[in-house]
């Protein structure tokens, strides 16, 4: 009987492996679909996409996905796959491989859905104007090519990670943050880096190195449930040319309070993640 332990030890995660590969290859894709819609209309969000079905192995894939809420389309893919991890099953971890492709760039990364979450994730060569959200929520134009990294452990006040973002080629206009818009720019060259430790993301550094105009922004915030609410403790910094100034003069009048020495804004942002504002 001693003997028989390890074997019946063993044939348990096996038999779950088998129970779940069984339910994935004979649950309809129209099931896995109605799954989807209600969970995103639960949350508030719409998805329509031209085709959906299954991808080999243990997977699901669309094309022309779209998700949306009441004030439009906030994210478009050509093609978006999910599929199961069977390695990680085997020492009881649920994890998901992921892939979306967006224009000529890709999103590609893993989640676990064990202690409150794991994800890795790599953005190559994304267009900012494939992006569907910066017009939709913020009404901001955006141009430029997004390449970005990161990994996140945890959630509440367990959360941990860091992440990395590059942007060549930056176009932003009609930016506002709150009710306050800030100047129209073209950036060389975007940066920043975000470090999520003991429940806390702190922006360590993020700059934007623009056309007669240098921008930085720094400072923290909680990671709260829902992430949306976690309150705003950041500072920007705009630097502006005397040129850049005069050609945008409307803009830098709007913002004469937050003038701290010539050619030096320093403005805090208050407010929440979702919705940020100005004091």
């Amino acid at each position: 009987m001693a003997r028989r332990w390890p074997l019946i030890a063993a044939g348990i995660p096996a038999s779950f492996l088998l129970f779940l590969i069984f339910i994935i290859i004979f649950t309809p894709a129209g099931v896995v679909r109605g799954l989807l819609d209600r969970a995103l209309d639960s949350a508030g969000y719409t998805f329509r996409a031209g085709e959906f079905g299954k991808a080999l192995p243990l997977g699901i894939k669309a094309r022309k996905v779209e998700i949306a809420d009441n004030r439009g389309v906030l994210f478009k893919a050509d093609e978006a796959v999910v599929r199961l991890r069977l390695l990680p099953l085997l020492t009881g971890k649920l994890s998901f491989s992921y892939r979306a492709g967006i224009g000529g760039g890709e999103v590609v990364g893993v989640f676990s859905l064990r202690k409150g979450g794991e994800t890795d994730f790599r953005i190559s060569h994304l267009r900012l104007e494939d992006i569907p959200f910066f017009s939709t929520a913020t009404g901001t134009r955006a141009r430029g090519d997004l390449q970005a990294e990161g990994s996140f452990r945890g959630s509440g006040k367990n959360a941990g990670g860091e992440a990395q973002l590059e942007i060549k080629g930056a176009e932003l206009a009609g930016v506002k943050i709150g009710e306050m818009p800030l100047p129209d720019a073209t950036y060389d060259l975007v940066r920043g880096a975000l470090k999520v430790n003991s429940g806390r993301a702190v922006l360590e550094s993020a700059t934007l190195q623009g056309v007669g105009l240098y921008v930085r922004l720094k400072g923290d915030f909680p990671i709260t449930e829902p992430i949306g609410a976690a309150p705003l403790n950041l500072t920007l910094e705009l630097m502006p040319k005397p040129d850049f100034m005069e050609r945008q003069k409307f803009v830098f009048l709007l913002l004469a309070k937050y003038l701290i020495s010539p050619g030096n804004y320093r403005i805090p942002v208050n407010g929440t993640l979702a919705h940020p504002a100005i004091q």
